[in-house]
Order: C-alpha cells, then structure tokens, then sequence
C-alpha cells in the first residue's frame, strides 16, 4: 500500500512516530465507535451515525502505522451494517488533503454509503464548525443524525465547552475529548491564557483556582481538573451526564501525560465505555475519587508484577459493597448491575467477578431460569436470579 507522507517539519513531528500511548488512544476511540453504533441503531434507524474528528491528522504516520481515522474506516469496512448506516466526517486545518489522500489509498471509492467528508477548517475561527457542532438535528423527536464527536487538539483554541454542550444536548450524541493536564495545569495559574482556560471552565474557573491550592497531591490536583470539566458540562447540560477518564502515564517517567474524557447522557454508553476503558487499561487501580482507568506505557514494553493485586482488591471492594446493600435480599444480576453501575467506575466485568466471588464464599445463591446449562455462575442476565444470604 502506497501511503502518502508529505508532512511540514517542527509543527507536524508528532506524526512522525506513534507512540504506544497514542496507539492505544487511537485503539479506545475505534473499538468503541463500532459498538456505540450497534446501541443508537437498536432504537430506530437513522438517517446516518456520525463520527466526526475535528482534528483528524493524516491517518497516517510517518512510520506507517495508522492512526484513528483510517482506524475507524477499517472497522466500519468489515461490517455491512456500518458501511451503510455510519457517516465518516473528518476535519484538519493542515492535513486534509494528505488524510483524504491516504483514505482513498486504503479504501475504495464507493467503500460506503456516505460518502466522508474532509474538511480543512480552523476549530475557533471558523463560524460553520461552530454552528454545525450547535445545530439540532432532531426531526419528529428523534435525531437524524447522532454522532460521536472526537476531540484530539494540539492546543485550545476554540474548544468550547458552552459548544459542546448544545452538542450533546442531542439525542445519542457522545465526545470522547483529549485533556492535556500538563498544559490545563500550568495554564490555570497563567493570566496569558485566561480566556481559554474560561472557555473551558466557563462557570467554575475560578473555584477550581482556589481548590486546587488545598490538594496536597498532584494526582488530586489533576483529579479536580477533571471533574470540574465533567461537572461543567453536567451543570449547563442541566440533566443526566456521565464522564469518564481513562489516564495515560508518562512514557519516560512516573507522571501523568494525559487524559481521555469520554460524555455520555446515556446509561448503555456509560456502560460501554467503562467496558472499552478496562480493556485496554494496564494499570491495577482502585477507584477511590482520585484515580481511574489507566495506562503506563513503561510496563507495557516491561511488565511489572504487582506486589499486590490492585484488580483483585478493586473487586473484592465492589463484592462487599454489593453484600452490604443486599444482604438478605433477593434480585436478578441484570437489575442489580443496571441499579448500581451508573454510580460508580467499576465495569461490567467488575460486577460479574464480584458477584461469582460472593457465590464461591457461600454468601450468595444463584440460580438460572432460562433451562440452559450455564458453566458460569452468574451472568448478568435477567435470568440469573440472585439470593444474598
């Protein structure tokens, strides 16, 4: 495959190699995107699913590995379903051309319905992105067209949260937005960059100002950065919102890099990416307000056995918490899960370990309903009956 690589210098070396880190970015969004698919499409038909990148890049690095774009297209490509109903929108200031190059070089003219789009406007001075990102796309009460929106910038400039939010206040709409810590941390602090650091924390820029001269750790510190930008869009959306974190550390030292912020109003969303975060996490974490989902790209090129391991201690934390709410009570493992997950981080597969650990200690019956032969004991289904002892 002939991949086109005609990049500037200085401003574009971040494209000249991937990095694993940003190999597993780019893995998070396109393993997610298929399967956000499947749950808008269970309600009604669309007129198409939207995936739009606002910062697209080449689709390509110099290295010749792929990057979220062509990711995206792949997965779309192997399913029929997606090839019809998913609508590719990417947008790039620098690099459309190249990235639609590089497409047409992968895919074949008519490899989907719709037709992808490449833009080459600048996010923050062009009017029309604003105003496409604001516009409802409701007809007869139902959203012709939901969408995924990814936000990956180099900088700031023109990612606005007030934006955003009147994005997502359509139905099914979802944002996946890159957080660099190492830029928002200083930048608080630094009146030059003010009024982006206001465009991303319209209402609280001043509180977290104040707050974060009484955590006493940086990993509080960039814990409070986080939930002030998902209480943001929480507090102007005025309903249901679930934000979600995925951490990446450092590749060369023991320091957060940044953050992937997944939004979602929806319930099966909030589930999904939970899900999507504990695949590709390599990290043991207990979730304890501070930390969250995380990658380390030291010990994926070295693994490192844990003294302790903080998975297990992660679920038997859940199983007792699980215990303490239903002892002596009885309900099915789909509604326990659908109850309690919304409120916390742990996964579906969390759920799933805790419970079977509860079954194994004697403190929970499980029984099955549905006349099939189950090698596991408990699944999270309505037809697993629980009885906590």
């Amino acid at each position: 495959m002939h991949i086109i690589r005609e990049f500037s210098m200085k401003e574009n070396q971040f494209f000249e190699k991937q990095t694993i880190s940003s190999k597993i970015k780019a893995s998070i969004v396109s393993e997610y995107f298929p399967s956000y698919c499947k749950i808008i499409t269970r309600k009604y038909q669309p007129k198409a699913v939207r995936y739009i990148d606002l910062f697209a890049g080449p689709g390509v690095y110099n290295d010749g590995n792929i990057s979220t774009p062509i990711l995206i297209g792949k997965h779309c490509q192997k399913d029929i379903d997606l090839k019809t109903g998913v609508w590719l929108i990417f947008n790039d200031n620098t690099y459309s051309d190249i990235l639609k190059a590089n497409f047409e070089k992968e895919f074949e003219h008519d490899a989907f319905a719709h037709k992808p789009h490449f833009g080459k406007s600048t996010v923050g001075e062009c009017q029309e992105i604003t105003d496409f990102l604001m516009k409802n796309t409701h007809s007869e009460k139902k959203n012709e067209y939901p969408s995924l929106l990814f936000i990956d910038p180099f900088g700031y400039k023109g990612i606005e949260t007030k934006v955003l939010v009147e994005f997502l206040k359509n139905w099914g709409n979802e944002i996946f937005l890159f957080v660099n810590t190492k830029r928002i941390h200083p930048a608080l602090e630094n009146d030059k960059f003010d009024g982006l650091m206001r465009d991303l924390f319209p209402t609280t820029l001043e509180k977290i100002r104040l707050d974060r001269r009484y955590k006493s750790t940086v990993s509080e510190r960039l814990s409070l950065i986080i939930d002030c930008l998902g209480n943001e869009y929480k507090g102007l959306l005025g309903g249901e919102l679930y934000y979600t974190a995925f951490k990446f550390q450092e590749e060369d030292v023991d320091a957060t890099s940044h953050y992937i912020l997944h939004l979602t109003k929806g319930s099966r969303g909030y589930d999904l990416i939970k899900t999507t975060y504990n695949d590709f996490a390599n990290v043991g974490t207990v979730f304890d307000g501070i930390n969250t989902y995380t990658f380390d790209a030291k010990k994926f090129e070295k693994p490192v056995n844990e003294l302790f391991d903080l998975n297990s201690l992660n679920i038997d934390k859940l199983k007792e918490d699980i215990y303490k709410a239903y002892k002596g009570k009885k309900i099915t493992a789909y509604d326990l899960f659908e109850k309690l997950h919304t409120s916390n981080l742990y996964s579906r597969s969390h759920y799933t370990e805790a419970l079977r650990r509860l079954v194994e200690e004697n403190r929970l019956l499980s029984n099955f309903t549905d006349d099939k032969i189950h090698k596991k004991s408990v699944l999270l289904i309505k037809d697993c009956k629980l009885s906590f002892t």
